[in-house]
């Protein structure tokens, strides 16, 4: 089986779509992808479903639920074992249900151990390894994790540590890039990303130095001047210390801003002027 939730929610077994269309089926099926081959117990997925005070209902609604997912799940195995086929997927253990798939069957987990490798090779100066494994990981994305499943308090948090996973990755991915020359051709992507993202300070550092390093700056400066003026506006905060120290750096064309491109230690273009 393979399941995909770095974006719409997919599920195919033998190669056949089976995604549940119910909302609170696709909710379980997502908590347990996000669990591969691991218990997890029936309060976990009824806190998902209804909060911490479910229904009276809520047992037997639930079982009804599990019963709907698997029969949705055999639609996917040919033959008459594919109900059969099906609980063993979707097994029921001690307190709790597994979905037995392996890890890198699940879009997330193998992202992680993409960016994993790729953060290794970051810290190990091989930009160009990590270049292109932290890339490998981020075309796992379909667009924001969970997007067309209605998700309660547990599926939120692992959503959110998800796209904090992704943010990290990009960012690290861009400042490997821009060690290897590439300014010029992260620009359009930079600026896509700091639409996106207005206050964040780590992905402006990096467009700054982008644009600085492909002679424009002038775009480099009112990136920084857009971003001050947005915190400012919305939060009521000057940028950090060692962001206003790029920014002066920038100001007196600091010989600093060249020698990342040019090689030395992996120091991530945020990190730059830090105290």
């Amino acid at each position: 089986m393979n399941i995909g939730i770095l974006g719409p929610l997919h599920a195919e077994t033998d190669g056949v779509p089976v995604v549940p269309t119910a909302a609170k089926m696709r909710q379980v099926l997502a908590l347990l992808a996000l669990h591969p081959g691991q218990l997890v117990p029936v309060t976990t997925l009824r806190e998902e479903l209804w909060g911490p005070v479910p229904p009276r209902s809520a047992h037997t609604t639930f079982q009804t639920y599990i019963l709907r997912l698997r029969r949705t799940l055999a639609e996917g195995f040919d033959g008459p074992e594919g109900p059969a086929r099906a609980r063993r997927l979707l097994s029921t253990g001690h307190g709790g249900y597994v979905l037995r798939v392996a890890e890198l069957d699940v879009d997330a987990f193998a992202f992680q151990r993409a960016a994993r490798a790729g953060h290794a090779a970051f810290t190990d100066g091989d930009s160009e390894r990590a270049s292109r494994l932290l890339r490998q990981a981020l075309a796992l994305w379909r667009g924001p994790a969970l997007v067309d499943v209605r998700t309660g308090s547990v599926l939120r948090t692992h959503a959110a540590a998800l796209e904090e996973s992704r943010m990290l990755a990009t960012e690290r991915c861009v400042d490997a890039e821009l060690r290897l020359g590439r300014h010029a051709e992260l620009l359009a992507e930079l600026v896509a990303l700091t639409q996106r993202h207005p206050c964040h300070e780590g992905l402006h550092a990096l467009a700054m130095v982008a644009f600085y390093r492909a002679g424009r700056q002038s775009a480099a400066l009112d990136l920084y001047r857009r971003l001050r003026r947005g915190l400012v506006e919305e939060l009521g905060l000057e940028p950090a210390p060692r962001l206003q120290r790029l920014h002066q750096a920038m100001l007196t064309v600091d010989p600093r801003l060249d020698t990342v491109a040019r090689g030395g230690p992996p120091t991530p273009a945020f990190d730059l002027y830090a105290a």
